[in-house]
């Protein structure tokens, strides 16, 4: 999972990338009065050790009229989901505060700026995990309730939002290109994705996005999409235009290659049965040597049975074909 981490951090990492994650996917009013132009990442020297050594978090800030608002971006790409996730992001939000704290970045009414703690999700299983933490606390009565921490994140699994708005070709937003690829209907879709995407990101200011866009496409989409194929010098390959380029000629022929390797791999499975099947053969007809030798010396069907490990009705079959013979 390191490799799709990474690659996702490179990808939003970029501006363009995070204004559009919050315009295309954040339903609320207040986005629109950000000012994304000043959308600035923040420094690892602003932050702590702790903090700095959470290789999969990005934390960005944007001007919201007088002040600063700061985005967590937790990206969270594993296998199983995160029961404690709620524990977890007040842990990472009160380290950033007491950094906010010691650096003496307040609102100019002297508190403490606002936190957006987001969770980007791209497992397969829909999240299901407390999204406040007080719902991980237990209940208890007689006012201690009051002293229970109340603290939320915005969720963004990505299997959740196929349908919106921001997935379509008609509406320009690169982090819903980027879910829409990774969760690509096929071939065609993936191909017809790619394609947006190269004229979407042609400007020369771009190169830096356009490269970290095929980053992500050579070491996690590709290899994902079709793990046993041979992906030739895709790894060679350092602009946008180019990987959809090669893969509008190789992808006619994946068809092919799949059913090659179907047929290799059910030939080999077909010659290992066949090896398997040739030594059962060859141990059976040993067995049936020996029993009719011990026959001819006279021992009793199950005497013959014990010694040779044959069912004793195979014994007797073969008793009756050697006095026939």
């Amino acid at each position: 999972m390191a490799s799709h981490d990474n690659s996702y951090k490179l990808l939003f990492s970029h501006p363009e990338m995070v204004r559009d994650l919050l315009t295309g996917f954040v339903k609320q009013d207040w986005v629109s009065q950000l000012d994304f132009s000043t959308l600035e990442k923040v420094s690892g020297s602003y932050i702590s050790d702790e903090l700095r050594d959470r290789e999969d978090d990005i934390i960005w800030r944007v001007r919201w009229g007088d002040d600063w608002l700061y985005v967590y971006l937790l990206l969270e790409f594993q296998s199983s989901i995160d029961r404690y996730m709620a524990v977890r992001i007040m842990t990472y939000v009160g380290l950033l505060y007491q950094d906010l704290i010691r650096q003496r970045r307040f609102t100019p009414a002297g508190k403490l700026p606002p936190i957006l703690p987001m969770v980007l999700y791209n497992g397969e299983q829909r999240w299901n995990a407390a999204q406040n933490i007080s719902q991980l606390i237990e209940a208890v009565p007689g006012g201690l309730q009051h002293y229970c921490p109340q603290l939320s994140y915005l969720l963004l699994d990505e299997g959740e939002l196929i349908n919106q708005p921001a997935w379509s070709d008609e509406t320009r937003n690169l982090a819903g290109a980027l879910f829409r690829l990774e969760h690509n209907r096929d071939e065609q879709d993936m191909l017809n994705v790619l394609g947006t995407l190269v004229e979407w990101l042609q400007a020369p200011q771009q190169t830096g996005l356009r490269r970290a866009f095929t980053v992500w496409i050579r070491r996690v989409l590709l290899p994902h999409r079709a793990p046993e194929l041979e992906l030739g010098n895709f790894h060679k390959l350092q602009e946008l235009h180019e990987v959809h380029t090669m893969l509008s000629e190789r992808i006619k022929r994946w068809p092919e290659r799949w059913e090659e390797k179907g047929m290799a791999k059910g030939m080999e499975q077909g010659l290992i049965r066949g090896r398997q099947e040739g030594r059962q053969a060859g141990i059976q007809e040993a067995q049936h040597q020996t029993a009719l030798k011990l026959i001819a010396m006279g021992l009793s069907d199950e005497q013959i049975a014990t010694a040779t490990g044959l069912e004793l009705t195979d014994v007797i079959q073969l008793r009756e074909q050697s006095a026939s013979h």
